[in-house]
């Protein structure tokens, strides 16, 4: 079970990393984007975020004193609002200046599954 946890937080991190990596380097040569898709992004990873809320929650009943597992649950919760919600408002607004904001909540998506990776390891 421990395995499967640390496996699944590793893949969702990597994700993350993966999905980045292909809307800035792969950007010019993909060149499919547009406002549709930059929503369609937002939410994508406002579910997967919250699924992981939700395990985080799950593991917290058993782990109640984790204080990994609660920086991992915040963590995901402002990269939803940072991510997600900055592709949402760039998306029906079309303004650029909440471009910047988006890499903010992947940066935070990625600290949420880092330490979620730590606190099953230390369980």
């Amino acid at each position: 079970m421990k395995l499967f946890l640390i496996l699944g937080a590793i893949h969702a991190m990597l994700a993350v990393m993966l999905g980045a990596f292909g809307a800035h380097a792969l950007e010019a040569k993909l060149n499919a984007r547009n406002m549709l898709n930059v929503y369609q992004t937002g939410v994508q990873y406002h579910m997967y975020h919250a699924l992981a809320l939700l395990v985080v929650g799950v593991l917290l009943g058993k782990f109640p004193a984790s204080t990994l597992l609660t920086g991992a649950g915040w963590s995901f919760f402002i990269g939803i609002l940072l991510f997600s919600g900055s592709l949402y408002a760039l998306s029906t607004t079309g303004m650029k200046f909440f471009g910047p904001i988006t890499p903010l909540g992947g940066l935070a998506f990625i600290v949420g599954w880092i330490l979620l990776i730590i606190a099953v390891v230390k369980a």
